[in-house]
């Protein structure tokens, strides 16, 4: 069976885990505990409302760290969407928490994601919401390949030779085609797609997202913004590492950098406060090193 990319993330995410001490963990659990609604299964968004999105993230959290979901929230949780309502995004994280809800019931998150029933799926061509409004740019079907792999389809092949429209030769790939600049998100997230489909065989792009490191070690979201963030980061190690690839500048520093006194992780130097989405992105690029 092929290994997907959300074993490959979840993989990274327990290492990263079993890199804190007991204190530190303690800690980040603490943090993740606090970002959970009242009463609830969800988690909230930066403005402190439940989100569905931020949810996905929180329950994955929750298993890393070892935190109690009650079962009868985590259903009143997912009965409460209409899924053809949703858009692209968030049908995917509410598949993702159907998927945990499912494997937390059973007592376990199974490494390898064996024996999932496949669910139906809505076609992508039936997502009136897609980041840049764009089924065919990199993270759309990045998004897409994740959502096959957490139900089910995790053997359904998908075509890659539209990505070679955003691909900005030399330097990455970019958010919309014909563009003059990469960006990292779309560059990791190609890279991601062509490593599951080929075996994370040497691509021609993997240099180039190698070269976008800042010599403190992080890595920002394309060249014209004025500051490395950890999400950047975090997603730019974990491709690198997949394609055993060895960063230009140890990104240790950079990492421990971001994490707050309240036991989450800040997008940025300049921010102080955090959210679920950053715990991931945390222990992610911890789970690089």
């Amino acid at each position: 069976m092929t290994e997907t990319l959300s074993i490959r993330l979840l993989r990274t995410l327990t290492k990263g885990k079993a890199l804190l001490s007991a204190e530190a963990s303690a800690q980040v659990a603490n943090f993740v505990e606090t970002q959970k609604v009242e009463g609830e299964a969800s988690f909230k968004n930066k403005s402190g409302a439940p989100d569905l999105y931020y949810t996905a993230f929180g329950w994955l959290l929750s298993y890393i760290l070892e935190l109690e979901l009650d079962a009868k929230q985590r259903k009143a949780f997912l009965e409460r969407w209409q899924e053809e309502q949703l858009g692209l995004i968030h049908y995917a994280a509410l598949m993702r928490c159907r998927l945990l809800d499912e494997l937390m019931e059973k007592g376990k998150l199974r490494m390898a994601f064996t024996g999932i029933k496949p669910r139906e799926v809505r076609a992508l061509t039936s997502f009136h919401e897609v980041p840049q409004g764009d089924i065919h740019n990199p993270y759309s079907q990045f998004i897409w390949r994740g959502l096959l792999d957490d139900t089910g389809h995790a053997e359904e092949p998908m075509d890659l030779s539209g990505l070679e429209a955003y691909r900005v030769k030399g330097k990455g790939y970019a958010n919309a085609p014909a563009q003059a600049m990469a960006n990292l998100n779309a560059t990791t997230a190609a890279l991601s797609l062509w490593g599951q489909a080929m075996g994370w065989k040497q691509h021609a792009e993997v240099e180039a997202l190698r070269d976008m490191q800042e010599d403190h070690g992080g890595f920002k979201a394309s060249e014209v913004v004025p500051m490395a963030d950890l999400l950047s980061t975090a997603t730019a190690l974990f491709v690198l590492q997949q394609y055993r690839v060895h960063p230009r500048f140890n990104a240790a520093d950079f990492i421990t950098s971001h994490w707050l006194d309240n036991g989450g992780f800040s997008a940025t130097l300049l921010d102080e406060t955090s959210d679920v989405e950053y715990v991931f992105y945390g222990l992610l690029a911890l789970g690089t090193l």
